[in-house]
């Protein structure tokens, strides 16, 4: 498919639910195809994580794009960038991320409306939603922009606020909203009613079930950093246990050489 093309299923997809099971580099992003998704996320954190960085608007712009570069290259499925804060505080900043990441073959964004622990006022998070939207026009392509909101995150979560800034957002010009840290079904379905646009839950391994989530109106659920979590605690168990007891339990189930290297054909 065309970039256009996958922009379009991406859009479309978010009609009934669409599942993302982030990823952080070529390879997860390869074994994640493989297993069925309808489309790829890179998670920030477990971008930098993997790249030796601390989460939060830590990371290289360079770095990141090198890296989407590599999951677009392996990806025939739609896939969704996390910009964070977008790499700059200005809004040509983000109009430069923007074009950058659409040329790297993205046709999905994540922008934060937080900066250094604290919420931006709703006219200047709006404003970055809209700088990006533009961006995404000149460079001719649909971007699914989804605005992400973080009272609740950061333990401020007010119904009444992430309402307000996800009306702004919308009309600035965001595909859909991400609210981070509600996973309590009777907010989620509250959100879901209220806001007129798919809504994206963070679901991770304390979460409701994904069906309950979508009972509840979410139209995206993403694992965010839950899923290279899960592997890296896998990793940690796995060489305990080889340099401990000698032994290789933790090491079934894994892929051979020669499955892994098929992905990669």
């Amino acid at each position: 498919m065309t970039q256009t093309e996958l922009a379009a299923t991406f859009h479309a997809l978010h009609d009934d639910l669409v599942v993302l099971p982030n990823c952080w580099d070529a390879a997860s992003a390869a074994v994640i195809q493989q297993t069925g998704a309808k489309a790829l996320a890179t998670s920030s954190a477990a971008v930098a994580w993997s790249l030796g960085v601390k989460d939060g608007n830590v990371l290289d712009r360079d770095l990141m794009l090198e890296h989407l570069r590599r999951v677009c290259s392996v990806a025939i499925v739609p896939v969704s960038c996390d910009i964070e804060g977008g790499f700059g505080d200005s809004t040509s900043d983000l109009a430069e991320t923007t074009r950058l990441v659409v040329e790297a073959g993205a046709v999905g964004v994540n922008l934060e409306d937080a900066r250094g622990g604290a919420l931006l006022p709703v006219d200047e998070a709006a404003a970055r939603v809209r700088a990006v939207r533009k961006a995404a026009a000149g460079a001719g392509i649909d971007l699914y922009l989804n605005a992400r909101t973080d009272g609740y995150l950061l333990g401020a979560g007010d119904l009444d606020d992430t309402l307000s800034r996800a009306a702004a957002y919308l009309d600035a010009g965001a595909s859909g909203i991400f609210v981070p840290g509600v996973t309590d079904l009777d907010t989620v379905a509250r959100l879901t009613a209220a806001i007129d646009a798919p809504v994206n839950i963070l679901t991770g391994p304390s979460a409701p079930s994904v069906g309950d989530l979508h009972a509840a109106g979410a139209r995206r659920i993403s694992a965010g950093s839950s899923l290279a979590g899960a592997i890296f605690g896998h990793l940690e168990r796995a060489t305990r246990e080889l340099l401990g007891s000698g032994t290789y339990d933790e090491f079934a189930g894994a892929h051979s050489h020669a499955e892994l290297n098929a992905l990669f054909g």
